[in-house]
Order: structure tokens, then sequence, then C-alpha cells
């Protein structure tokens, strides 16, 4: 008799692991239940009339280690490799990167004389930061927060400047709370393989799994330092959903789940707000505190870890300005979380993906993250002239000025500080903010379009990794045919959610044998 799998959760780790199941030999029954409206979850790309693309959630993926080289070899397999839009080494989002301090943005260093000499905003030379590195000793703690680990290891200012702003940037969180252990395994590991992080990463830690393709092999020629898509993320998603339905796959939106019970067969029986469904596994792909709720009384324990697993609110202001040009060209901004803490940062869209910049003539496409309205100081000093590139199919990078944008990211860690509750606040108020800090930061200040979206991004505290073994180990113990993937576990990332949905299902279908 076939067996019944349910994935609840569409989002690109749900989707993912119901793309592994289809294509594996004697697939099983699959059901995706999903109790929004739409598929994809936050790989949402809004599509305008004249071609231009704004992400409400990732706007790029790094193509770099096994799980970039994952995601690849999925993207070929799904006949995408003529959307790719990738953004190579030369060019200058992959080489210009801005910190904003005191009033002012500074170009971190992306070569080796910059790290030879000292580059405002820090007060010495970074190459003292990794001499300090390379003869401190090995860490003896299971975990530790990721500024403490930076600041042992590299020095203070690194980890109150850089390290900060890079944890905003990435997980909207604040470093002196996340897990360097779960937010960078890589780091370390690193640590405790070698002593030394620089030679831990330098050396390596052996070979991944085989996951080579030709678009791999392009990235790692070309460089990239990210790609995106054509039509934006979401075709990523859509491309899976042809997949799926040509696969027989069942998908249904608007399937509140309302409950999860075991019944006498051994079987989960899911009651949703309409009707229910019997499935012998059950691959949750939705938010860890989600699944607890959902959890039957007598599976308490894992309730309780799972609602242990935080997370925090992002306001994403997109906006576009048209006929204006940004006073540099690069990847964007990060914010550190001294100098202003509602912000987060700010992204320049059509820098690296002048393609999706549509075709109503020049313009500026920013992303701006923050969380409280507070900005202080006045219209930075631009540190270079501001063109835009676009790469030509006929030949190597040319400038083409004024076609720019950007990606505005509020609150975080600092939501509910700066804003209060995240359901409650008026949209205007973030488009307030979003637009003060472009003026302030960019000197823009003509009236942008826009869109607005509020995402929730998992926090790895200190700790995170003894819970999630917590959770795998009652799961065994149990035997309960449940898998747990998403950005709750381990990995928040498109890279790690695609990655970590095709390890569960491998796992799955070798203890189905």
């Amino acid at each position: 008799m076939q067996r019944t799998v349910a994935v609840v959760g569409g989002g690109i780790s749900g989707l993912t692991a119901c793309y592994q199941l289809a294509r594996s030999p004697n697939a099983p029954k699959i059901i995706l239940l999903e109790g929004s409206g739409r598929l994809g979850g936050w790989l949402h790309s809004t599509r305008t009339e004249d071609g231009a693309v704004f992400e409400h959630g990732p706007r790029g993926i790094r193509p770099a280690g096994s799980v970039g080289k994952n995601t690849l070899l999925m993207v070929s397999e799904l006949g995408l490799d003529a959307d790719v839009l990738p953004v190579p080494g030369d060019h200058p989002a992959s080489k210009n990167r801005y910190l904003y301090v005191s009033g002012a943005l500074h170009r971190l260093p992306s070569s080796i004389g910059g790290v030879l000499r000292t580059v405002p905003p820090f007060t010495r030379p970074l190459l003292w930061s990794g001499l300090h590195e390379l003869a401190a000793p090995r860490g003896t703690q299971l975990d530790e927060t990721i500024h403490s680990f930076v600041s042992r290891r590299f020095g203070k200012e690194l980890a109150d400047i850089a390290i900060d702003s890079l944890c905003r940037g990435v997980f909207a969180g604040d470093c002196r709370a996340l897990s360097v252990r779960s937010c960078f395994p890589a780091l370390f590991e690193a640590e405790r393989r070698r002593r030394s992080v620089i030679l831990g990463m330098a050396l390596g830690g052996g070979k991944g799994p085989a996951l080579d393709s030709a678009l791999s092999r392009r990235a790692r020629d070309e460089r990239w330092s990210q790609w995106s898509l054509r039509g934006g993320m979401e075709t990523l998603p859509e491309a899976l959903q042809d997949f799926l339905r040509r696969h027989g796959v069942e998908m249904h939106c608007h399937a509140r789940l309302q409950r999860l019970e075991r019944t006498a067969a051994e079987c989960w029986q899911i009651t949703l707000e309409d009707g229910s469904v019997r499935a012998d596994h059950v691959i949750s792909a939705i938010p860890a505190r989600a699944l607890a709720v959902l959890l039957p009384s007598w599976a308490e324990p894992l309730a309780q870890e799972l609602r242990g697993i935080e997370a925090v609110s992002v306001g994403v202001v997109n906006l576009q300005y048209n006929g204006a040009t940004l006073p540099i060209t690069g990847f964007g901004h990060l914010v550190p979380s001294f100098e202003d803490r509602s912000l987060l940062g700010i992204v320049y869209d059509s820098v690296a993906f002048p393609e999706q910049n549509g075709t109503g003539g020049p313009s500026v496409r920013l992303t701006v993250s923050t969380p409280p309205c507070s900005h202080q100081g006045g219209v930075p000093v631009a540190e270079e002239p501001g063109v835009n590139v676009h790469r030509s199919s006929r030949g190597p990078w040319q400038p083409e000025p004024w076609s720019q944008g950007a990606k505005v990211m509020l609150g975080g860690a600092w939501f509910e500080e700066g804003f209060g509750d995240p359901e409650m606040v008026p949209e205007a108020r973030l488009l307030s903010c979003a637009k003060e800090a472009v003026r302030a930061h960019l000197g823009l200040a003509a009236e942008p379009s826009c869109t607005i979206v509020k995402a929730c991004i998992p926090q790895y505290t200190l700790g995170h990794w003894q819970r999630t073994e917590t959770i795998s180990r009652y799961l065994e113990r149990e035997g309960l045919p449940l898998s747990l993937i998403g950005a709750s576990y381990q990995g928040v990332s498109v890279n790690d959610c695609i990655y970590n949905a095709k390890m569960a299902v491998t796992r799955l279908l070798d203890q189905a044998q």
C-alpha cells in the first residue's frame, strides 16, 4: 500500500521536500498543506507593469559551499539556467560594501592594501585583527555569543562595528545574544579543528558531497558573489510548483491547520478548518512556535523546546526613485546598533541587478530594513562618484548612469523597542522611517514608489544547538514519524533551507527501505 507523506508549510523548504519526494523511485503520495493563499513563503516578488522587480524577502543567493552548489544544481534540474542573473567578482556589488558610522558611509576593505592600512571607521589596520586571531588560544566553551567569540579572537573593535552590523544584516539580530556555534558553525568548527579560525578556514574541513553542475562551475570560474533570477526570486518556487503539478502532488492553499494527533492505527490525523487529512509521516516546514501550538498534549516536552526558538520581526521597505542617481555604487550599507538601533541597513537593489529595473526610465530601487525610528546626522559625504553598472552579453562591464534602486530593512531584534507590536504598526510609519533613512544616508529626497512587507527571522540564541539536539533525541526516542525542516533549526538562508529539506527527505526515504 502506498504511504502518504504530508508536508506542512509551502515555503521553499516545504516545496523542496515535495520536489525531492516526487523525484524518488516509488514516490509516496504527497500532500502539501499551506495556510496562506500562495506558495513560496518569503520568496515573493512583486513585478510591476514596466518590468521592475521588488523582492519581499531574499533578493539574491550566494553560490558558495556545498549548500550553494546544491541550490544551483536544483536550479539546473528545473531548467532555469537561462534565467540566472549572476553578480561576478569584479562587479561593484561584489567589491563595494559599506558601513554607516558617525554620519558617513565607509567602504569596507576589499583588497590586501585595504587590510594593511587604517581604513575608517576602524582605528587601526585590520591586519592587526588577523595577527591577534592567529595567536589567540583555542576556546573551551561549548557555545559562545558571536560578539564574545569575535572579540576574543579578533578584537573588540571588529566585533563592535563589523560583526554587530553583519549580524543585523544577516539575522536581524543582536550579536551579543546570537550563538556562534549555530549561526556560524564553520567558524566555530574551524577553531575547534585548527585552534585558529583563519587557519581552519584556509585549510578547509574536507570534501563535501559531490554536487557539481555547469552552473556551479560557471559560478566558480566567474567568482560570483551572488545570483538572482530574471523574474525575481519567486521564479524558483513557481518552477517547483510546475514540477509538482506534473508529478501529481496534491497542493492545497488556505489549508489552515488546527491540530495534529496520532490515531490508533499509528497515523497522523491532521485537523484543518474544513476537514482532515491522514498521513503516515509529516514533514513540518512551518516555524517552530507555530508547530508547538498544533501538537497534542502528550508531546508537551517537544512543544516546550519548540516554543524556546525565538523569532524577530523585520520591516522591509522597497523604494524606487525615478530619475535619481545614487552617490555611490555597491551592494549596500549596514548600520551598527550603536549608530541607529532602528535601521538595520539599505540594499542598493538596482546596482546588483539592473536587469530588474524595468523599462520605465531611469530609477533607483532600494530596500530599507529598520527597527525603531530615530535617525541622526546629516547627509554623508560620498566616497566615490555613483554610476550603475550592468552585465553586457556582448562584452565587459559598461557604466550606465541613473538606473538604480534600493531596499530598507527596519527593526529585527529592536522592532518592539522602536515600533511596538509588529501586528499593529501602521505601514505609513515604516515608510516614513525608510524615506528619512534614505534621505539622511544617500541624499535622495524625491517621493518614491514603494512596497512594504513584515518578515520574521528565527534567532539562534546561545544554546540553540542543545535545543535542536534535544528535539532530535525526543523524536528518535518516541519513534515519531515527524521531520522538522525550515529556518527555525539548522540555518536561515535559502541555501540552508533547501539543503536541509533535501537531507531530511533522504533520511526518510532511507528509513523506508
